[in-house]
C-alpha cells in the first residue's frame, strides 16, 4: 500500500541535482504553515529510496511563503518538512505547478487543504480513505488474530473483504476519472498481477510464478521518468530482482538489458536505471553476481552511455570494474608468484592439488587472527587428507610478525607466501596489475576456492561456507 500517512522521523535531506520538466512557466507553490512563522521549511522529493531537497524558504511572520522557480519541478512525489528535518505531509507535483497549500502541524495529515490543484485535492482525499480504511483494516486484522469464535473470525472476514473491496473500488474510481495523471499512474503502479485458473489441461506447475512475473510491469511504462520520484518503483524494482529473476548473473543481465533498451529513449530513466543497477551489483549481496556489474561497465559504461558519471565516479566504477574481472567465478585465478619463509620463489600454478584454498590475510588483524587458526583447524582435520592445499599470502603486517604467527600457530603444512618488494617493483615496471587488484583484496581475510586447473570455484565466503563448498565438490567428484 502507498503509504501516505504522517510520518515522525527525521530525514537526512541530500541535496542532489534536480532534473526540471523544462518550459518557461516555473513554479510557484504558496505554503501557509501554522504556527511556523520566521522557520525554515523545506520542498523535498523522493529519488529512488533517496529524500532530496528541491527548494527552501523562510516563512514569514503569519507562517507564509512562496516556493519559486523559472523552471518547472520535475514530477514525482513531494513533501513539506519541518525546521527539524521530518516529513508533515506529501504532495504530487505535476504538469500544474502553480498551486496554494495551507496546513496545521496540530491536525496533520487532515489538516492539510490545497487550492488551484484538482490533482493534490484529489491525492489528499485518498490520502485521507486510505489513512481510514488502514486502521480498520489494521484493527479487523488485530481483533481477527485474537478471536476464538468461528461465527466472530468469518463476521470479521466478511468486514476484512468488504472493507478491502472497497479500498479497491475507491482506487479504481480515481485510476479511471484521472487517467493518465500522476496519481492515476501511482495507484497503477501499485496494483499486482491478479493471477487466473490454470487453463484446463495445464499441467505447469509453475504457472502462478511464470504468469505473475508475466504481468509484474503491466502498469508501469519505463519511459515514464516521473515514477522515479515516488516511494513506490525502487521498492517494486527491488522486489522484481529479489523474487521473480533467477539469481545467476545470466537470467539478471537478460533483464537488466530488456529494461534499459525500453528505457532508452526517457533520459532520467535510463540514467536512474543504470546507476541503480551499477549501485546493486558492484558489491553484491550473491557471491558470483559481480559479473553482472561487469557486465554493465562492459555494454553500457565502458562503451559511452554513462557520459552523466562524474569523473570522480566513474574513476571509481573503473578501478573496480578491471578488479573484478579478473576473478570471475569460472575464470582461472591470476597467477602468484611470491616468496615463502625461506626465500624461494613459489608459484600458483605450479601446486599440484585437486583444490587450493587461497587466505590473503595480515598477522596485526584482529579478524585474521581469529580466522587463520580456524582455517587451519578445518585444514587439518578434513581438507589435508583431501589433498587440498592452503596457500596463505600476507598481504600487510610485516614479516616478522607474519613469521611469528606462522610458528605460533604452526602453520608449517601452509604454503605461506608474500610479495617482497622487488617483485612488487617488477610488476610495477613492466605494467602488470598488483595481486590485490586482480583479487579484489582491500580487507582481510579473503579466502579463494580454486579448482585443479586454477579456476575459481568460490571466492569471498566464510571459512565454514567454503567448507560447504567443497564437501559438495568432493562428493560429486567421488560419485
Amino acid at each position: 500500500m502507498f503509504n501516505l500517512m504522517l510520518k515522525k522521523s527525521l530525514l537526512p535531506l541530500l541535496f542532489l541535482s534536480l532534473a526540471y520538466a523544462g518550459f518557461s512557466q516555473g513554479y510557484d507553490i504558496h505554503l501557509s504553515l501554522k504556527p511556523l512563522s520566521h522557520s525554515q521549511v523545506y520542498l523535498g522529493y523522493h529519488y529512488g529510496k533517496l529524500k532530496a531537497v528541491a527548494d527552501s524558504i523562510i516563512l514569514d511572520g503569519n507562517a507564509e511563503g512562496d516556493f519559486k522557480g523559472k523552471e518547472k519541478l520535475a514530477e514525482g512525489v513531494y513533501f513539506i518538512v519541518s525546521p527539524k528535518k521530518e516529513i508533515l505531509f506529501e504532495l504530487l507535483i505535476g504538469s500544474q505547478q502553480k498551486f496554494s497549500v495551507s496546513a496545521d502541524t496540530a491536525g496533520l495529515p487532515g489538516s492539510v487543504v490545497f487550492t488551484g490543484s484538482p490533482e493534490n485535492k484529489a491525492f489528499q482525499e485518498y490520502t485521507l480513505f486510505m489513512n481510514n480504511r488502514g486502521r480498520e483494516i489494521a484493527g479487523l486484522q488485530s481483533r481477527l488474530s485474537e478471536t476464538k469464535s468461528k461465527k466472530d473470525s468469518t463476521d470479521i472476514q466478511q468486514k476484512l473483504r468488504k472493507a478491502n473491496e472497497e479500498v479497491k473500488t475507491y482506487r479504481d474510481r480515481v485510476e479511471k476519472k484521472d487517467s493518465g495523471s500522476l496519481l492515476s499512474t501511482l495507484l497503477l503502479a501499485l496494483k499486482e498481477p491478479v493471477v487466473p485458473a490454470p487453463p484446463a489441461g495445464n499441467a505447469d506447475k509453475n504457472f502462478a510464478y511464470r504468469y505473475f512475473k508475466a504481468h509484474y510491469w503491466n502498469h508501469i511504462s519505463f519511459t515514464d521518468d516521473r515514477l522515479i520520484r515516488t516511494p513506490i518503483f525502487e521498492p517494486k524494482l527491488d522486489r522484481y530482482y529479489k523474487d521473480l529473476v533467477s539469481p545467476d548473473p545470466d537470467s539478471i543481465n537478460r533483464e537488466i538489458d530488456h529494461m534499459l533498451l525500453y528505457s532508452r529513449t526517457n533520459k532520467e530513466m535510463f540514467k536512474y536505471l543504470l546507476v541503480h543497477f551499477v549501485q546493486k551489483y558492484i558489491n553484491p549481496d550473491y557471491m558470483g553476481q559481480d559479473a553482472v556489474f561487469v557486465h554493465l561497465f562492459e555494454k553500457y559504461i565502458n562503451t559511452g552511455q554513462a557520459g552523466f558519471f562524474t569523473e570522480k565516479y566513474r574513476k571509481f566504477v573503473d578501478d573496480r570494474a578491471y578488479s573484478l574481472m579478473a576473478n570471475l567465478i569460472g575464470q582461472p585465478a591470476p597467477e602468484l608468484t611470491m616468496t615463502d619463509t625461506l626465500g624461494k620463489t613459489q608459484s600458483l600454478y605450479d601446486i599440484n592439488a585437486q583444490f587450493v584454498v587461497i587466505c590473503f590475510w595480515d598477522p596485526t588483524c584482529s579478524h585474521c587472527k581469529e580466522t587463520v587458526p580456524k582455517v587451519d583447524s578445518i585444514y587439518q582435520a578434513k581438507w589435508k587428507k583431501e589433498g587440498i592445499r592452503v596457500v596463505g599470502v600476507m598481504v600487510d603486517g610485516g614479516k616478522d610478525n607474519w613469521i611469528k604467527f606462522i610458528r605460533d600457530h604452526n602453520l608449517e603444512d601452509w604454503i605461506n607466501v608474500y610479495q617482497t618488494t622487488a617483485q612488487h617493483d617488477a610488476d610495477a615496471s613492466a605494467g602488470r596489475p598488483d595481486y590485490r587488484q586482480l583479487y579484489d583484496v582491500y580487507q582481510t581475510p579473503i579466502l579463494y576456492l580454486l579448482d585443479k586447473d586454477k579456476r575459481i570455484i568460490a571466492k569471498k565466503l566464510t571459512y565454514l561456507q567454503l567448507d560447504e563448498v567443497l564437501n559438495l565438490k568432493l562428493k560429486k567428484a567421488g560419485s
